[in-house]
């Protein structure tokens, strides 16, 4: 394969910035929500985790239009952000926000099984010991569930790096600004003779990916062992 071209080297660029910003806001309230729904009981429980899950059984262009008549320029909330320099539609933030969105439910899902593992006697005997909620949820529940949460961050970053639908339906398919890896392959599809460019970015994107999984592979291990260390 011959050296990657500049045109190459931004779209695989803007496509590891979007899919490592979607999966860095993702984290905090991903985290908080597993929690939530893992540990708590509470009246509409059971609403709030099916429309967390909602985007994975949604068409993913049903999630981007909704996203759109939100957040463009002239919906609701991009109407009310757009004056503090808040811009998502026809953007790489929008693209980030689309693929946060569609990997959000997979985060939540191995994170709150992560939650669902720990013994809740271990959180309970550091509370007799005089451990706040938030100590012990620091010292205590989050390390353990250290794995699930490296997990759910390389399921949402695969899925975001991966986000076709809802992206284009969303922000479009603009060359240096919205097109990541996806839109750029269906867009070299779409023109005559782009077919060898096309598999060339295929073949980049297994790259991409499986250098991904391998990394996300070392470091839940190193986690889990150091897990096992301190348990």
């Amino acid at each position: 394969m011959t050296p990657l071209s500049p045109e190459e080297l931004q779209i695989i660029g803007l496509s590891l910035k979007v899919a490592l910003t979607a999966t860095a806001f993702s984290l905090p309230p991903g985290i908080a929500l597993a929690y939530l729904l893992s540990r708590h009981n509470f009246p509409g429980k059971a609403l709030l985790s099916g429309l967390t899950h909602l985007p994975l059984i949604l068409p993913p262009v049903v999630t981007g239009y909704a996203l759109l008549l939100l957040f463009g320029r002239s919906g609701p909330l991009g109407n009310w952000l757009e004056p503090m320099g808040i811009v998502f539609a026809f953007d790489w933030t929008g693209a980030a926000l689309a693929a946060a969105v569609m990997g959000f439910p997979l985060l939540v899902r191995a994170v709150s099984l992560s939650f669902d593992m720990i013994d809740p006697r271990i959180e309970r005997a550091a509370e007799t010991l005089g451990a706040t909620p938030f100590i012990r949820f620091v010292t205590i529940t989050l390390p353990l569930a250290l794995p699930g949460i490296v997990a759910g961050a390389v399921l949402a970053f695969a899925k975001a790096l991966g986000e076709f639908g809802a992206t284009i339906t969303f922000v479009s398919s603009i060359p240096g600004e919205t097109r990541t890896l996806p839109l750029a392959i269906y867009s070299l599809t779409q023109v005559p003779g782009g077919e060898a460019a096309a598999l060339r970015l295929v073949l980049i994107s297994v790259g991409v990916s499986i250098g991904a999984l391998l990394v996300s592979e070392w470091v839940a291990r190193t986690a889990a062992r150091r897990v096992g260390r301190a348990a």
